[in-house]
């Protein structure tokens, strides 16, 4: 009887614990999915207003009729006094769960190690492979190393990409690769 009640136990304990297990992947536009994936920034500067967006459909639709449905309206965070506007998909909305994104702004640690960051101000597109360089760019309104393309946006925009003290001395062809084929039309 003992060894059928331990067995028991046993079963139930690991089935249980199977049935809290999942295969299945996260969906991307999941904000709790960024962790293992790439942290992925996109802002535009207009009325004196910061649009920062992490979900690259909702900036693009923001890109084509300058209004986003859903949004976290902070006055004043942003540089120099601006308001910081925050795309948030539906889903997001109800911020039940934790949008990375939110967080970086707020000085929370969030793992930037696989970062991709646009910004557009100035007429001009930075582009970004590192959150360090996205900030100092925001702030005082120009990178201090760059490697410029002009004309080379989706709308004839000359594109810069923000370098470093350490990648300086190279052309970012990962970066650019991975620029153009966000904007490329499939």
């Amino acid at each position: 009887m003992k060894s059928s009640a331990i067995f028991l136990s046993i079963f139930f304990a690991v089935f249980l614990t199977a049935c809290n297990t999942t295969d299945i992947k996260p969906s991307a536009n999941d904000p709790g999915a960024k962790a293992n994936t790439e942290l992925q920034i996109f802002e535009v500067f207009s009325d004196n207003r910061i649009y920062v967006f992490y979900n690259y459909d909702l900036y693009k639709e923001f890109l084509s009729v300058n209004e986003t449905p859903y949004r976290l309206t902070k006055i004043g965070a942003g540089t120099n006094g601006m308001t910081l506007v925050y795309g948030l998909t539906k889903e997001d909305k109800k911020l039940k769960a934790t949008i990375p994104e939110i967080e970086l702004y707020e000085g929370k640690n969030i793992n930037t190690e696989s970062f991709y960051g646009e910004m557009r101000r100035h007429g001009r597109i930075y582009v970004f492979d590192q959150w360090s360089d996205m900030k100092p760019v925001r702030e005082t309104g120009h990178p201090v190393f760059f490697y410029t393309e002009i004309g080379s946006g989706p709308k004839g925009e000359t594109v810069v990409y923000v370098l470093n003290s350490k990648n300086k001395k190279h052309r970012p062809d990962s970066l650019m690769t991975q620029f153009k084929n966000k904007h490329i039309k499939r």
